[in-house]
């Protein structure tokens, strides 16, 4: 048999690799400039937080009066006589800066430096345990409710009532009711951390639910659910080699804008004084601690404002390429 016969009765072997799925998933995502620059910002951040303290290993907890109110070692650079945005030179003889605490240090001589990576690993913690929790819930609900027919009308109309309940004031209540009972039962740190996770996590996961649901309904009625159905597989098969599969292009989109928003959440509970214990630094604490005295030390506000904002937008970003990643009308594009 010829060649030009065995193509035309689809013999012929493929000349190049076969690509999986999820090789065509990466290379649309590779393709997404905001998603890839996203990634590697998210990246920076989680491995500065997790291994800064080996690199500078100052205590952040550690008290130096003597050394206290300490500016950044650029603030010399803003000193000029042509604006009044500058440092006048009387002020900047009299600043205290230098590379043993290269953000400064503040009222108390704690170095800004060691509270930001130490912050940043409680509150990444925090973002990354609560999304999960919320993720399962709402993966679970939304399954069960899209697939079980009598169960839609219950865990639909509880999840409206939740999504009609005002998030923040809830918060505020649960962390004041249960704060002081966990934190006996646990220790001031770690039972802050549950509380808040779990809080975060029961009040996260009706957005992912609804979408899920939404999805479950449409592949109920797709041909190869009703020829699994018609051979007799199980419902607990049906779900978790059918359906879920098919569901994890808005879960995983889900998943990363919850991130986002447990670490918003974590930072503004923190922020309002109800968090973790007044020593024990998170980007929200540090915020607290900094609006004080914002006017004479903007830069102590500056700079847990701006990893909060750089890794809620990282997430952002990394959600929008998996969007487009996940959906396979765009990535045949």
């Amino acid at each position: 048999m010829t060649d030009t016969a065995k193509e035309v009765l689809g013999e012929s072997q493929p000349r190049g690799k076969s690509r999986s799925q999820w090789s065509d998933v990466w290379k649309q995502f590779r393709s997404h400039k905001g998603a890839m620059m996203g990634a590697f910002v998210l990246l920076f951040i989680t491995f500065g937080v997790l291994f800064g303290p080996y690199l500078w290993d100052i205590d952040p907890t550690k008290l130096d009066i003597r050394n206290k109110d300490w500016r950044p070692v650029y603030m010399p650079l803003f000193s000029c006589s042509w604006t009044d945005l500058c440092i006048p030179p009387e002020s900047l003889e009299r600043m205290k800066y230098g590379w043993s605490h290269p953000l400064g240090t503040d009222n108390l001589g704690r170095d800004i430096l060691a509270s930001l990576i130490h912050g940043g690993r409680v509150s990444i913690a925090v973002g990354w345990v609560a999304m999960i929790l919320a993720m399962l819930i709402g993966t679970a609900v939304g399954v069960a409710s899209g697939y079980v027919k009598w169960l839609d009308g219950l865990l639909m109309r509880f999840t409206d009532l939740v999504l009609a309940l005002p998030l923040l004031p809830l918060l505020l209540v649960i962390m004041l009711l249960f704060r002081d009972a966990l934190r006996a039962t646990f220790g001031p740190e770690l039972g802050v951390f549950i509380l808040i996770v779990c809080v975060i996590g029961a009040t996260s996961w009706m957005q992912t639910a609804r979408i899920v649901r939404a999805d479950i309904l449409a592949l109920k009625e797709r041909e190869f659910i009703l020829a699994a159905r018609s051979i007799g597989t199980p419902p607990m098969k049906m779900v978790t080699r059918h359906l879920l599969p098919n569901v994890l292009s808005p879960i995983m989109v889900s998943a990363t804008l919850g991130l986002a928003t447990a670490i918003i959440t974590e930072s503004a509970i923190s922020f309002l004084g109800l968090g973790f214990p007044s020593d024990f630094p998170t980007w929200g604490k540090l915020l607290f601690d900094a609006t004080d005295r914002i006017q004479n030390f903007p830069e102590r506000a500056l700079w847990p404002g701006l990893m909060i904002s750089l890794v809620v937008l990282a997430v952002n970003y990394i959600g929008d390429g998996l969007r487009d990643a996940l959906d396979p009308r765009i990535r045949g594009r």
